[in-house]
C-alpha cells in the first residue's frame, strides 16, 4: 500500500508536492538517476539479506508447506542463518569506512542527510561515499 503525504511550502509562488512515504532512500536515489541499476540491485540484495537475517522465529502457521509432500525450500532457521552469512560477507567485502553509510542508508533506511549528520560528515559527502560502497558491493555480488 502506498503511503502518500501532501507537503506544502508557505509563501507566494510555492506549491505542494506529493511524497511517497514508503519509498526507500535507495529507491529515491535510483528514481532521480543518482545511482545506476547495478548499484541499486546490489543495495536491494543487501537489504533483502539484512531483512531475512533479522527475522525472528516464526510463531504462526507456515503456509508455504506443500500438501503433496514436496520440498518447500530451506527451513526458516537455515534460511535466516544463510542470509546472515551472506550479509556479513557482503559488509566485510565493502570494507570499513564504506560499510557504515551503506548500512545506514540501505538497511536502516536513513536518508542521506541524516546519515551524513550521524557520521559527522559534510553535507553531500554521503552520496559520493555511498556510490563507492555500492560499487564495491556490486563487485562482491558479481553484478555487471
Amino acid at each position: 500500500m502506498r503511503q502518500l503525504a501532501e507537503r506544502g511550502m508557505e509563501g507566494a509562488g510555492r506549491r505542494s508536492v506529493t511524497v511517497n512515504l514508503a519509498e526507500s532512500p535507495l529507491g529515491w536515489l535510483r528514481a532521480r538517476g543518482l545511482i545506476d541499476a547495478r548499484q541499486f540491485e546490489a543495495g536491494e540484495r543487501l537489504r533483502c539479506d539484512y531483512e531475512m537475517a533479522a527475522m525472528g522465529p516464526r510463531v504462526t502457521m507456515r503456509w508455504e508447506a506443500r500438501v503433496d509432500g514436496g520440498a518447500a525450500g530451506l527451513d526458516p532457521s537455515t534460511a535466516q542463518i544463510a542470509a546472515k552469512r551472506r550479509f556479513d560477507a557482503a559488509i566485510e567485502a565493502v570494507g570499513p569506512g564504506l560499510n557504515d553509510v551503506l548500512w545506514r542508508v540501505v538497511c536502516a533506511c536513513e536518508g542521506l542527510p541524516a546519515a551524513e549528520k550521524a557520521l559527522g560528515w559534510p553535507v553531500r559527502a554521503g552520496r559520493i561515499v555511498l556510490t563507492l560502497a555500492l560499487d564495491r558491493l556490486a563487485d562482491h555480488y558479481g553484478l555487471r
